[in-house]
């Protein structure tokens, strides 16, 4: 019986940390702003793509809802932090279905099987992404209106960028399959 409580403490810790980590990996990506046109380009969304893909659909969104809620409680880890606030006043911003989409996408990316097959790959990594635009473009729409051009503010600007990052991410699983796979086994 020892045995078991403590392997279910190593697991706990285990867990706590590959969070933990992935936080901080995840908030460093929304603060590294890369020269894109027509706007600057964060790996944010690398990053959450490669939570799940790593880690599977189960731990990458409690990965990303774990994150959510450092950015909610205040701590600045969010892309606009601390600069356009912080905590639940930025979280309920014009971002936050990107961001509840986050959750999804991690979710989405954690369901599939990779393989060597970089084109599938890729189009898997297109339909994960693409959940995050879908949230943030449904939440711009009720903030600002649906009169506005939601396209044109919520998914033109960030397209082309979006399109480099998954094509990035879909050479590097191809070319790491099996290194992915041996860390799902881990976790």
């Amino acid at each position: 019986m020892e045995l078991v409580k403590n392997f279910k403490y190593i697991k706990t810790i285990k867990y706590f940390l590959v969070i933990l980590f992935s936080t901080v990996i995840l908030a460093i990506s929304s603060k590294i702003k890369i020269p894109f046109y027509p706007v600057p380009m964060t790996m944010q969304t690398f990053v959450v793509l490669l939570i799940g893909v790593c880690f599977g659909w189960r731990l990458g969104a409690s990965i990303i809802a774990f994150y959510l809620f450092e950015g909610i409680f205040g701590l600045p880890v969010f892309s606009g932090t601390p600069e356009k606030g912080t905590g639940i006043v930025y979280f309920v911003g014009p971002t936050m279905g990107y961001l509840i989409g986050f959750i999804f996408a991690a979710m989405m990316s954690g369901l599939f099987n990779y393989s060597d097959n970089i084109v599938k790959n890729f189009s898997k990594l297109v339909l994960s992404v693409s959940v995050i635009y879908l949230f943030g473009l449904l939440w711009l729409g009720v903030l600002i209106g649906w009169d506005k051009p939601i396209l044109e503010l919520g998914l033109k600007p960030f397209w082309l960028a979006e399109l480099f990052k998954v094509a990035l991410l879909a050479f590097l699983i191809t070319l790491m399959n099996e290194k992915i796979k041996s860390i799902k086994k881990l976790i």
